[in-house]
């Protein structure tokens, strides 16, 4: 039996909904504007889309999005479509372009969001996914349990090799779990990447030493290929532990790539997923979008955080946490570790435990640990006691009471 690859996506036409249905179907497969001789009902049994399910949700007198057709109603359905693998075989690249190709910009769509997609066994076999994951990121930190305790050297550009050496020295000596650095701070004249590793590992490596414990630091390798793999190469001769890539910057082929080559973790960074998902009416959801990165090899995914300073409702994030928890495809788990940023401090612990039922995640404070009044190695020890309060059960001003470091932070996270 054929293999198929199977989309869902929320539709808004002008057009009869069938008619849509069926151009997009053409246009992402064997199909064009006008009929072709050689585009024979063989051909397209064999190649072509099928619309596998239309079901019209409601209809709305405005079109969501500008430029399409006119119509004095438009009518917004569920729509699945299919697609046999042999089109293009288990290849992430073509899959992109026929899943989220051309079909966006048709005139027939007023509206369109991908918002489910199913694959075949053949892309696991192909894409075998984190190297590490959960269980690795645990092995490598110590940390078997509870979630791990992270941060984010700030400010995000413009400290020297030695001033992120110091942040780091401070963190480490408070007992942090994992540190990473921004997504704007790469290879810049003030920071270079090599000098910055160097300098930070040996911190790293010092405190080992001495106490046994090794935080993970994820350091921003994004670049062309060849950086990429020469920065790979010079963490890991530092005794470094992970690396990150910023996935809209690397792209499919620059991930996969790297996770060919890595020997480490690799921590990736969603920055400019607002401009794929935050119209409601155009783009992605997380869930079908983080399946091609996960295959594609990251081990740790961003999902935002509780709370945030940006846009996004606490139930998206959620969903996007339970998205990189959940299997990839039957038989093919590829658990990857959720990442929670963005305003988080010790407040959401609670809300996110309980929401997502179980601690595999990291937890990244910034100006929740740095800002602590009694210094870095307090405001870890207070986020971490948030969460021990979390996994109790115990309220978060009953646990602050025996935790002086915890008490101190309540006054200043707001």
């Amino acid at each position: 039996m054929t293999e198929r690859i199977h989309a869902t996506y929320w539709l808004e036409t002008g057009d009869d909904p069938r008619r849509a249905a069926d151009v997009i179907a053409g246009e992402q497969s064997s199909g064009t504007f006008v009929a072709l001789p050689n585009e024979t009902p063989e051909l397209k049994a064999r190649s072509g889309a099928r619309v596998e399910r239309l079901d019209v949700l409601e209809t709305v007198d405005a079109p969501s999005l500008p430029g399409g057709m006119r119509s004095d109603t438009y009518t917004r359905c569920t729509l699945e479509l299919s697609w046999p693998v042999e089109n293009f075989g288990a290849s992430l690249p073509n899959l992109m372009s026929t899943v989220a190709g051309n079909l966006f910009e048709l005139r027939q769509v007023s509206g369109l969001r991908l918002t489910g997609l199913r694959l075949p066994e053949s892309f696991a076999a192909a894409y075998p996914g984190p190297a590490f994951g959960i269980e690795g990121t645990r092995r490598l930190t110590g940390v078997a349990h509870g979630p791990l305790i992270g941060t984010i050297i700030k400010p995000s550009v413009g400290l020297s090799p030695e001033e992120t050496a110091q942040q780091v020295r401070e963190l480490v000596q408070g007992g942090i779990d994992f540190i990473k650095d921004d997504e704007l701070q790469a290879d810049g004249s003030h920071c270079p990447f090599d000098e910055r590793v160097k300098a930070v590992m040996r911190v790293v490596n010092e405190h080992a030493d001495r106490t046994g414990k090794k935080a993970m630091v994820a350091f921003n390798l994004t670049g062309d290929l060849d950086q990429m793999r020469r920065r790979h190469d010079l963490v890991l001769e530092h005794g470094g532990t992970c690396v990150m890539a910023v996935l809209n910057s690397v792209g499919i082929v620059g991930l996969h790539e790297l996770r060919r080559h890595s020997q480490l973790p690799i921590h990736a960074h969603r920055a400019g997923w607002g401009y794929l998902s935050r119209s409601p009416a155009l783009g992605w959801d997380y869930a079908p979008w983080q399946m091609i990165w996960r295959l594609a090899g990251a081990d740790h995914m961003h999902v935002n955080g509780l709370r945030n300073k940006f846009s996004e409702p606490d139930d998206s994030v959620i969903a996007a946490a339970r998205a990189v928890l959940a299997p990839v495809m039957a038989n093919a788990p590829m658990p990857a570790m959720p990442v929670f940023s963005s305003g988080q401090t010790g407040l959401q612990a609670a809300d996110t435990y309980a929401a997502l039922g179980c601690a595999d995640l990291i937890h990244t404070a910034g100006g929740g640990i740095f800002g602590h009044p009694q210094g870095v190695a307090a405001g870890v020890d207070a986020l971490r006691e948030a969460w021990c309060a979390a996994i109790e059960g115990i309220p978060l001003e009953q646990h602050a009471q025996r935790h002086p470091s915890l008490r101190a932070a309540l006054g200043f996270w707001k």
